[in-house]
């Protein structure tokens, strides 16, 4: 793998028509967002050939926003990812990402934004970088990891982009 994006999912409906935290749905306003991250995440030149995504509705339903932008990427829809925590979804990436190139999760805090946390502080980022990203990690927001086969992998990340949605013309979440 030589590049992890993390997202979280848009922003989601605060309760599901079957009272499950499960299958609560992306809002409009999460769908909106999500898409506009997928077009953030094409723009810069960011091609995803395997999608992990949490099975829970609201990351399934981010995934189908983004994917029309990354029509060659595969996606796996995993339980395990479900309100995982970082070692978790570490697990998933060693189980299921290592043939491909670049690696999109598309999952949940706090595990996310934990993992992103851990993955700055190894490698290399500026200082304001990490600490916008250590500040906040709302709904749909993405990170990207350049990672070093040679150097580690996951052990030595450099940290390319944090992606907000409010800043990209989406409306942003919590």
């Amino acid at each position: 793998m030589e590049r992890l994006i993390l997202m979280r999912h848009g922003k989601a409906e605060r309760h599901a028509a079957s009272g499950g935290d499960f299958e609560r749905a992306l809002a409009d306003s999460g769908r909106a967002d999500a898409a506009v991250m997928g077009r953030v995440i094409a723009e810069a030149g960011l091609q995803p050939d395997l999608l992990l995504v949490s099975s829970a509705r609201r990351t399934r339903e981010t995934a189908e926003q983004v994917a029309p932008r990354f029509p060659r990427a595969r996606i796996e829809h995993l339980r395990d990812l479900y309100h995982a925590e970082a070692e978790e979804i570490v697990q998933a990436l060693e189980d299921h990402g290592d043939a491909a190139a670049t690696v999109m999760v598309v999952g949940h805090n706090p595990g996310l934004h934990d993992l992103a946390i851990r993955l700055a502080a190894r490698g290399e980022a500026s200082p304001i970088l990490s600490n916008r990203l250590r500040g906040r990690f709302p709904t749909s927001t993405t990170v990207v990891f350049a990672l070093d086969a040679a150097a580690g992998g996951l052990r030595s990340p450099s940290l390319e982009h944090l992606f907000y949605a409010s800043e990209n013309g989406g409306a942003g979440g919590e």
